[in-house]
């Protein structure tokens, strides 16, 4: 199963159209995951067009997405479970507040934005991954979003960076 992660797109002020490195990850995408800031619903409808879509809302987007995702879920992917959440809500860090959120669950995953921050690594057998963003890089060097992989009951992921088309 291929899963593309994204978060922090910010569509139409960021970028008017997703990127094109991300639309080809998209056509052979199973699942798409979101973890907040689309800025506008549109971006779930064209999201829907590549895959099923998975995602929450994030710190920027309007009452009615909020409404519609809520603000953390949990997806479960061929076995996997992964925590998707913005990361906004709390008293620490975003990574902190990210991973505290499913303090009492038993997951494979928690997947995160807000920061636009690519990050991966493992806490406690925890994988945790910001994707980062694919049309407002901040103070990255480049552009990214990520691929997740599960195949006979693993679960890898990797980034992918690019620069604007």
């Amino acid at each position: 199963m291929k899963i593309i992660v994204i978060s922090d797109t910010h569509l139409p002020k960021k970028a008017r159209t997703l990127p094109a490195p991300l639309v080809e990850a998209l056509s052979g995408a199973d699942l798409i995951i979101h973890a907040g800031d689309w800025s506008d619903w549109s971006v779930y409808e064209l999201l829907s067009q590549y895959a099923p879509v998975e995602g929450v809302a994030g710190n920027t987007d309007p009452s009615e997405i909020g409404e519609k995702l809520g603000f953390s879920r949990i997806v479960e992917a061929e076995g996997m479970r992964l925590g998707l959440v913005h990361g906004h809500r709390g008293t620490k860090g975003t990574e902190q507040n990210a991973i505290q959120t499913f303090a009492d669950e038993q997951l494979d995953a928690v997947v995160y934005g807000h920061s636009h921050i690519p990050v991966m690594h493992t806490v406690d057998n925890l994988l945790v991954f910001n994707p980062g963003s694919p049309t407002d890089r901040r103070f990255q060097k480049r552009y990214s979003f990520g691929i997740m992989t599960v195949s006979e009951g693993k679960l890898q992921a990797e980034h992918v960076f690019f620069d604007r088309d």
